[in-house]
């Protein structure tokens, strides 16, 4: 019997999946230099250098489809593994992983940010009176809408999602679990991984693009879930189903040409409307189905990567895997920070950025190495506790968070 060229040039077996480690850490430093752009960027954001840099267009617009699907599909993975691992202790498990850093993270840190967007409306108090008096409401404040997630929206939806398949699981496991794998069994075949998912993510977002206003928000963000859900569960799917790894290998080519194709779809969409522009409903129609393709594409494509080149273990793996989470938290309003005292200095663009990357990543490298070494503040930024780390032989789940 002929080896698949995949696995045969693949590593020694084991129960951890390296290459997914790494392309959730490159999936996150992409994220950090993304936001980081998007303050140079024509773009709207939480705040603004003072530049505008139409050149920028076209490579955010490439990156924009995918970057978030792709770390819900790397959560789903991560997720099979943790359920299999400990079945009984996963809704608790990931309750406590996930809603503690959310609760943390919008009580110390989205308040910083909050704070700069209404300054920069005219709010007249500091930090303290804003965080003491007038972060704690709801509705309207300054031309700011209170509470909000900001970045921590993917936390949030990433937890409803988990506690909610935990749930389905508790109560009917044999049951969706043998409909996932039935599901895997049937992608695996052909090319039916390729053109399937692309088909019903994209007549879902269609379906719902002009029925369910596009806005973000846990209980009113159909289109996001109706593309964020599935894709999750794809790659909860994929962790239990080997057999989709060579369909992955069959179809990664054909999911990279058709990311370029529907690409080259967004940049056009994007040059042709930009800023607030709203595109005919043919356009948009068309607008949203290249982006669900590029989507797709690349999570293939990339997953591929992931199996058949790195998946290969590395010193700096696990304490990167592990910082990833607080890196996430910090990163925002680092950012935000930094951009706002920035402001009066009035820096060059290349002076600014290399302010902005240099100061965010040391914000978040010095977060997370103090971080690390505090038992109590661990869980609040996203680590296990110091008494789970002498379990690390075990290592089962790619990264030790699933964000």
């Amino acid at each position: 019997m002929q080896q698949d060229p995949i696995h045969a040039a693949a590593p020694l077996p084991s129960q951890r999946h390296y290459g997914m480690d790494w392309l959730r850490i490159a999936a996150f430093a992409l994220l950090i230099l993304y936001h980081i752009a998007m303050a140079f960027s024509p773009w709207d954001w939480v705040i603004k250098t003072g530049y505008a840099f139409q050149w920028l267009i076209p490579p955010m617009a490439l990156l924009t489809p995918w970057r978030l699907p792709l770390l819900f599909a790397v959560s789903g993975y991560a997720s099979r593994k943790l359920y299999d691992r400990n079945p009984g202790d996963f809704a608790r498990s990931r309750a406590l992983r996930l809603l503690v850093p959310l609760a943390f993270g919008m009580a110390v840190f989205v308040p910083l940010e909050m704070w700069v967007r209404v300054m920069e409306n005219g709010y007249p108090h500091g930090y303290l009176h804003f965080w003491a008096l007038d972060y704690w409401r709801a509705g309207d404040f300054w031309g700011r809408e209170f509470p909000s997630w900001e970045h921590l929206w993917f936390v949030a939806y990433l937890a409803a999602y988990t506690l909610l398949l935990a749930g389905a699981l508790a109560l009917r496991r044999e049951a969706l679990l043998r409909a996932i794998d039935a599901a895997a069994d049937w992608l695996g075949k052909g090319h039916g991984l390729l053109w399937a998912p692309v088909l019903v993510l994209a007549a879902a977002r269609l379906a719902l693009l002009f029925v369910a206003p596009e806005r973000q928000g846990l209980l009113r963000d159909w289109g996001g879930h109706a593309q964020y859900v599935p894709i999750f569960l794809f790659g909860f799917a994929l962790a239990g189903a080997p057999q989709l790894w060579p369909a992955v290998a069959r179809c990664w080519k054909g999911g990279a040409a058709m990311a370029a194709l529907a690409g080259a779809v967004i940049v056009a969409v994007e040059l042709a409307y930009p800023g607030t522009q709203v595109p005919p409903h043919d356009v948009m129609a068309l607008d949203r189905v290249a982006r669900t393709a590029m989507a797709w594409g690349m999570i293939l494509a990339l997953f591929h990567v992931a199996e058949r080149y790195w998946n290969r273990d590395h010193p700096w793996r696990k304490p990167l895997a592990e910082a990833v989470f607080p890196f996430y938290i910090v990163h925002h309003p680092a950012i935000v920070l930094i951009a706002w005292y920035s402001l009066p200095l009035h820096l060059s663009a290349p002076a600014d950025f290399a302010l902005l990357l240099g100061g965010t990543g040391a914000v978040c490298a010095a977060t997370y190495l103090v971080g690390r070494r505090i038992g109590w503040l661990r869980p609040l930024i996203g680590l296990n506790p110091l008494a789970k780390r002498r379990d690390s032989a075990r290592e089962t789940a790619p990264a030790s968070g699933v964000v």
